[in-house]
């Protein structure tokens, strides 16, 4: 019953909001381009019945698995591919998007990579490394059939690397690239955490965290307690814990921590001790991105932003959105920000207004 109020009522904020785009002889509108009807519109797709949710066989090495997709919206000229962070997180916590692209007429795609979510977990640590995701995230475009016509590739975090590095290898797929909340150097991120972000906390909450760190000691509940309540609310989502969003709770309350460990590490304090991304670094290659990118950051990011700032002056065509008042979740604590800048971009591609 609560999704169908719900569509009931997206309905009527369509007809409200639009109102003033329309004739007597014209359909509502959700957008100067796009009528409510033709975003609904689903004929000839083939995932009705399951509500836009799509599984799509992968090829890999160790065999046959399936990943997780759904889509929400019909535009021809714009799809929004979206890679969630972690690893090991899910699309879940990006469930924000549900209350901007819609109203904007912006068809996009909800996706779970290998391991996470509602796709498979094989548990197979031969597949945890950037080439497989980065394949994997070309068999899930030619399965939803996005092209360069259409195809926006969106990543947060984690997904902000993967795109980067789908970007350097099949950029002639793409119409233009988002990278959300991450930097193009893991040993710069190390250092702007170290020592830029930790000197920022009270100093007895630091000395017991790099004391526990020290230890190994990363699973112990002080060590949880010590980054959660100081940490978190000041770097991740700047709100008090008990007011997070709740896709967000839901799912970093199902984090791969496995998986997330072999790839990014235990600490909270940049990518440490045998983690598979300990060394990734593609800033000398960002020259060669040729589509319209935009990069995203927030003042109290756990990325830094001004190194966002000038990804945006290093590839060909950048722009930057620099949230105020937002962290590494700016998705929630600069909402309004966030997708004005995001949403922008996206129509200035579309309606080839993009100003490098």
């Amino acid at each position: 019953m609560r999704k169908i109020n719900f569509l009931i009522l997206t309905a009527i904020i369509f007809l409200i909001s639009c109102g003033d785009h329309t004739s007597e002889n014209s359909s509502v509108t959700i957008t100067d381009e796009i009528t409510v009807a033709e975003y609904f519109d689903q004929t000839g797709r083939d995932d009705v019945l399951t509500g836009g949710v799509k599984m799509i066989p992968i090829q890999t090495t160790a065999g046959v698995f399936n990943v997780w997709t759904k889509r929400t919206g019909n535009n021809p000229r714009i799809k929004v591919l979206i890679l969630h962070g972690g690893p090991g997180a899910s699309h879940q916590y990006l469930e924000g998007f549900d209350s901007f692209f819609p109203g904007e007429g912006i068809e996009y795609y909800y996706y779970d990579q290998l391991e996470s979510g509602f796709s498979d977990h094989p548990n197979d640590t031969s597949l945890w490394h950037v080439e497989h995701f980065v394949e994997e995230v070309e068999q899930v475009r030619k399965a939803l059939g996005l092209n360069r016509d259409n195809f926006y590739l969106y990543g947060q975090s984690w997904g902000g690397i993967l795109a980067i590095e789908y970007a350097l290898k099949y950029q002639d797929n793409l119409k233009a690239l988002i990278i959300s909340n991450m930097m193009s150097s893991i040993p710069d991120y190390n250092i702007y955490a170290n020592e830029v972000l930790g000197p920022q906390l009270d100093p007895a909450v630091l000395k017991e965290i790099k004391t526990l760190e020290a230890a190994g000691d990363f699973k112990n509940p002080r060590y949880i307690e010590l980054i959660t309540e100081n940490y978190y609310p000041e770097h991740v989502l700047r709100m008090p814990l008990e007011d997070w969003p709740e896709p967000v709770v839901r799912d970093f309350s199902q984090t791969n921590e496995a998986f997330y460990i072999s790839m990014q590490g235990p600490s909270e304090f940049g990518s440490v001790g045998n983690s598979r991304l300990k060394n990734w670094d593609r800033k000398k290659d960002l020259p060669k991105i040729a589509v319209p990118t935009l990069t995203m950051g927030g003042t109290y990011d756990t990325m830094d932003p001004e190194h966002m700032k000038w990804m945006a002056d290093q590839v060909q065509h950048g722009r930057y959105t620099h949230c105020p008042n937002g962290s590494h979740l700016s998705i929630y604590d600069d909402q309004e920000v966030y997708f004005k800048g995001l949403i922008q971009f996206i129509r200035d591609v579309d309606q080839g207004k993009f100003i490098d």
